[in-house]
């Protein structure tokens, strides 16, 4: 579907970023902007998925290269 253009540690940072965001939306309901943090799931869904459609379009890769 989409190529991988992530490394694992690009990806972890990723997932740990988006969950800390999701789990700052629900730990926090007083918060008047609250909804931003739902923006949370755009690295969340990139991390798990590995492929980043902004690095595509600039031509960035964080994988290892195969030899």
């Amino acid at each position: 579907m989409f190529t991988k253009n992530e490394g694992t540690v690009d990806r972890v940072l990723r997932v740990l970023f988006g969950a800390a965001l999701l789990v700052a939306f629900f730990a926090m309901p007083e918060l008047s902007y609250r909804w931003v943090l739902l923006l949370g799931i755009v690295p969340l869904a990139t991390g798990l998925l590995g492929s980043c459609p902004v690095y595509s379009i600039f031509g960035i890769s964080t994988c290892k290269l195969k030899q």
